[in-house]
């Protein structure tokens, strides 16, 4: 049992290390001097702290007095073998080995033997909700009987000991967390971290928020935080808003544009957030905020694109199921956002392009994008457009630009049929030169064996060449439409000077146009007879008058074209010419060789009568009505 000396030299223990632990907030150090106080009251000179790692896996020599510098600080034992120290942990209460010679309960650990120690006892370190944090151990070199009175000293110490352990790892972890704080704001030069007080007066102003918003701490603090807010948001009470969401929810967002002190604009992504005091009242507020100015400006550039650009684009999300589309696309293709969106490059494109569709898709997954390539697309009614596509991988997404080229397709594809209209023409061209050079050639041959004289032959053939020549004109002027057949008969007349109401008194008929073909050789008819009616005929006389009339009839079951060319009023000197000259030959033979037709030549007393009756067929006839 303690005497009186020891009782108070152990009272004065506890009283020093209660003001010491107060004075220091240094753990090591106020676990060092436990121990020295502890081995100074149980006159050992040796005791220890051990601390409970690594989730009760091993002890810890955390502190102690008389032990080899090795040691303390830098022993750790197994809790898994069976010693003094692990057996006290499970025992949960004081355990005493008053020789470890004699001891059978568990195994002495060997640098305790090495140290020469025989005689322990130890108590459990408890932190406040009875967690335990370790061992209080004092060790003696002789056998030793400790008493009941050292058992209780210890577990007072012990009691005493545990809070302030608990104490000093709370302000440990504070100091920690205070350092780790101040370290980050100090290097977050990207973030904009500021505090102010329950008015919202900046009272702190960190280096990150000095890069981000201009101002120095010393310029700043004391102000209002609204001065980093846009006049306009000022105005509208923006600041005091997102303070009162703060109260009232414990953070508020601040996302938005802000100003610099050089009065550029920035924007910001951060928060505001509410401090609180032991009461709950709010005594101020943290602001953290990361300036994405660039990026937001980049976005906004991107979405005027994406919204009002004449480009479609795309998202192609994990299979290929559309994510995102812009209204340029949604026009092109009928459909709403709604329906377009979830819909595979399947549902869009016509089955005959899939092919082209899928090796874009392999060369994206291959290379991260594809050649552009031209396809047709689905528009929601079931009709197609043509666009030109590319796509790029971006992340886990394919974008995917497309360009409306329907106009030129169907432009190119104008050109090639209009190409292939002048292939055509061209053919027809050629033959028709080559046509009009035999019919020329002809002319030639035929009136140079029909004719007497030079000065004949040439009168003969610059008329017949000149009716050659108007036909072509005609039929030149629209191939398509033909040769008007009155047209045909006026201008040739018209040609010779005679005109109609004066000796021409009729030239009347249906409407008809003539294939060129016929136009060509029932126009070489119409000059013979012409030519024929100036020189001896109804023209060379001013009593003489002619009428040219056409009609349809109906000969043997065929339609036929009837012309009656008639001339009155003529004095003819004899039956007929005298023989049968190129123009005969050619209204009687060519005009039945070339178009089967007919043609009849009556000499009257009062003039010439001739009538050509031609199959009213589509070789003749383009159109009548």
């Amino acid at each position: 049992m303690a005497n009186a000396d020891q009782m108070r030299k152990r009272q004065q223990v506890l009283a020093d290390f209660g003001e010491f632990a107060l004075r220091s907030d240094d753990l090591d150090a106020v676990l060092t001097e436990a121990c020295r106080l502890l081995g100074e009251a149980m006159e050992t000179g040796r005791a220890k702290v051990l601390e409970i790692e690594n989730g009760s896996k091993c002890l810890f020599v955390r502190a102690g007095v008389g032990w080899a510098p090795d040691i303390v600080g830098r022993l750790r034992m197994p809790m898994g073998e069976h010693t003094s120290e692990t057996f006290a942990i499970e025992q949960g209460k004081p355990v005493i080995t008053q020789d470890i010679h004699k001891e059978d309960r568990f195994e002495v650990p060997r640098f305790m033997k090495e140290a020469g120690v025989v005689a322990l006892v130890n108590v459990p370190l408890l932190v406040p909700g009875r967690k335990p944090y370790g061992l209080l151990q004092v060790d003696a070199t002789e056998p030793r009987d400790f008493a009941e009175d050292d058992i209780q000293f210890l577990r007072t110490y012990a009691t005493i000991l545990g809070p302030v352990i608990d104490r000093l790892f709370k302000v440990q972890q504070l100091q920690a967390g205070e350092e780790r704080f101040r370290l980050t704001v100090e290097n977050a030069r990207d973030y904009a971290i500021f505090l102010s007080d329950a008015e919202d007066k900046i009272t702190d102003w960190f280096p990150g928020a000095e890069a981000v918003f201009g101002w120095t701490a010393e310029e700043i603090v004391g102000q209002p935080s609204a001065v980093t807010y846009t006049p306009e948001d000022r105005e509208q009470g923006v600041p005091e808003q997102e303070a009162e969401i703060a109260r009232r929810e414990r953070k508020a967002p601040n996302v938005r544009w802000h100003m610099r002190k050089d009065g550029r604009p920035i924007f910001i992504e951060g928060s505001r957030t509410a401090l609180r005091d032991e009461r709950g009242s709010v005594h101020g507020f943290l602001k953290i905020g990361q300036d994405v100015t660039e990026r937001r400006r980049s976005e906004e550039r991107l979405h005027a694109a994406f919204s009002i650009g004449t480009v479609g684009v795309l998202f192609w999300g994990p299979g290929f199921h559309l994510t995102e589309v812009n209204d340029a696309f949604l026009s092109m293709t009928g459909f709403t956002r709604e329906e377009a969106l979830g819909k595979t490059w399947q549902d869009l494109t016509p089955p005959e392009f899939h092919e082209v569709s899928q090796r874009a898709v392999e060369e994206i997954a291959a290379v991260g994008e594809c050649t552009p390539y031209e396809k047709q697309y689905f528009r929601k009614d079931g009709s197609r457009w043509w666009g030109l596509f590319t796509g790029r991988k971006v992340g886990d997404e394919v974008v995917e630009f497309a360009l409306d080229v329907t106009e030129r397709r169907k432009s190119e594809e104008r050109l090639r049929e209009s190409e292939a209209q002048a292939r055509l023409l061209l053919a027809e061209l050629q033959h028709r030169v080559r046509n009009t050079l035999a019919v020329v050639r002809s002319i030639a041959r035929r009136t140079g064996a029909t004719s007497e004289t030079a000065e004949d032959y040439a009168m003969h053939l610059d008329g017949r060449i000149n009716a050659f020549a108007r036909v072509q004109a005609a039929v030149t002027r629209d191939p398509v439409a033909g040769v008007d057949l009155e047209m045909l008969v006026a201008d040739e007349l018209h040609a010779h000077g005679a005109k109609e109401g004066e000796q021409v008194t009729n030239i009347s008929g249906p409407k008809v146009r003539l294939q060129p073909k016929a136009a060509e050789t029932l126009g070489l008819v119409i000059h013979e007879l012409t030519t024929n009616a100036v020189k001896y005929g109804a023209l060379s006389a001013e009593s003489g008058h002619l009428k040219v009339d056409w009609s349809f009839q109906n000969m043997d079951s065929q339609a036929r074209l009837v012309l009656h060319w008639t001339e009155t009023g003529v004095k003819l000197s004899g039956v007929g010419p005298r023989r049968a000259g190129f123009g005969t030959e050619l209204i009687e033979r060519t005009l039945a060789y070339d178009l089967g037709g007919e043609a009849r030549l009556e000499f009257q007393p009062g003039g010439l009568r001739c009538t050509v009756s031609l199959p009213a067929n589509d070789s003749i006839i383009l159109a009548a009505s």
